[in-house]
């Protein structure tokens, strides 16, 4: 049964990393191009334990895709493997839960390590970058970090659609649930986040996943 998959939208990349996570798991390793496929995975395999995800494949913007594995599956570890070495974003990754950041430009001796720590309970951060990402977090990405986590997953889902604009009535629909259902959720994230209103909400979640930090190097 599958416990890993690699979520990446370069097949060279996915080869590289299958291979030297073949000599790290004795399961089978499934692989994805986009958030979707991922999705789909996760929904089909749900022994699958960890996720090497990207930052910039189709379907995830930003830390939206981590946040959510996160908060719809909080027992599977994320990794977060990407081209962006930018210290902000590595600390925001692991503030919204990631396990470990990965840059691509290390050795793939090293990302087994990473596995290795992951697996074991650990969180890893490369040697290089430790020292500056581990100096303190910027307050509000904790506190906004620590109130995502009170969200449920169907809240979650309903705090995405409200950051891409869309009415009651239309998550209603995307979600297959009553207009009333999401009109509570939509209360319960507004308590939850500490906002006043729903376009509030939305743009704190934009704001904060999407920083420029997080969009400022595109993965090879």
């Amino acid at each position: 049964m599958a416990r890993a998959i690699i979520a990446d939208d370069h097949p060279l990349f996915r080869a590289a990393l299958k291979q030297a996570l073949t000599e790290t798991l004795d399961t089978p390793i499934l692989e994805a191009a986009s958030f979707e496929q991922l999705s789909d995975l996760i929904r089909s395999q749900p022994q699958v334990e960890l996720i090497l995800l990207d930052l910039t494949m189709p379907g995830n913007r930003g830390l939206t895709g981590l946040t959510s594995l996160r908060s719809r599956y909080p027992d599977i570890l994320v990794v977060i493997v990407s081209a962006n070495e930018q210290v902000g974003t590595i600390r925001q990754a692991m503030a919204f839960g990631a396990s470990a950041y990965i840059p691509k430009s290390m050795p793939l001796a090293e990302l087994q390590q990473a596995v290795h720590a992951v697996l074991a309970g650990d969180t890893w951060l490369p040697e290089h970058l430790r020292d500056a990402v581990e100096a303190e977090t910027p307050t509000e990405h904790v506190d906004f970090a620590q109130r995502l986590e009170q969200l449920t997953p169907q809240q979650f889902r309903v705090l995405e659609c409200l950051a891409d604009g869309l009415l009651n009535k239309q998550i209603a629909y995307e979600l297959n649930v009553q207009e009333t259902t999401i009109k509570q959720h939509v209360s319960a994230i507004l308590r939850k986040l500490n906002v006043i209103n729903r376009t509030q909400a939305g743009i704190v979640f934009k704001q904060m996943l999407n920083s420029p930090d997080v969009n400022a190097a595109t993965d090879v």
